[in-house]
């Protein structure tokens, strides 16, 4: 679970990096644009992996996700 959440965050920050312009204030082109939409995108992904790690931790000691919450 790690290592995916840790591949998601590179990928991201990589993403990221190639998109950064110096200006700021711009609303960026099209590869800016595409690159916020795969931040978003990895973003949701992370936590959606982080919780079905907690989903899976909780139901091996028995509990349910309804009940935890």
């Amino acid at each position: 679970m790690r290592t995916m959440t840790a591949a998601a965050l590179a990928l991201a920050a990589a993403a990221l990096l190639a998109c950064s312009r110096d200006d700021s204030s711009a609303k960026g082109g099209p590869g800016e644009k595409a690159g916020r939409q795969l931040d978003r995108a990895l973003d949701k992904a992370g936590q959606a992996v982080e919780q079905a790690g907690r989903d899976m931790q909780k139901s091996s000691k028995g509990e349910s996700s309804k009940e935890a919450k």
